[in-house]
């Protein structure tokens, strides 16, 4: 299974940078995990379109299933993930990209193509610890999927 993690900008900080490649060295056992950066539309003014230009490129570098991350998706348990993922596996899809969308958000366009639309509650994350967080779901649900103890 490959996973991408596809989002806007660069983690800065050097705590959510050693917890990124944590996760991403335990994801390595069950699935070939790839995090892929763009840009953030920084010079504009019209967040309308600065969402709408990010969203473009989020896009076209997603493969596989794409999952939004986004306040008002789905919600679902850890288990339930878990299944999502078990489903597209056992259904031929071998490649999934969740998609984190920039300090706006991600189109209604984008969000209307998107296969699942997927929420981790009404609480806001920073970008950047959103991403450790969602790497952090994505490891439970392997190793839910695998019978390993961590999740309890």
């Amino acid at each position: 299974m490959k996973i991408n993690i596809v989002c806007v900008g660069k983690i800065k900080e050097k705590f959510f940078v050693e917890a990124i490649n944590e996760y991403a060295k335990r994801l390595s056992r069950f699935c070939d995990l790839k995090i892929i950066e763009i840009e953030e539309e920084s010079k504009m003014s019209n967040t309308d379109k600065k969402c709408e230009i990010e969203s473009e490129n989020l896009l076209e570098k997603c493969g596989g299933i794409i999952v939004a991350l986004d306040g008002s998706g789905k919600l679902l348990s850890s288990p339930e993930i878990a299944n999502f993922i078990k489903l597209k596996t056992n259904n031929g899809i071998s490649e999934i990209s969740f998609v984190i969308g920039g300090s706006n958000g991600l189109s209604q366009n984008f969000k209307n193509r998107a296969d699942l639309v997927l929420s981790f509650g009404k609480i806001t994350f920073p970008h950047q610890l959103f991403r450790v967080v969602l790497l952090e779901q994505i490891y439970r649900a392997f190793t839910i999927l695998e019978g390993l103890p961590y999740h309890k």
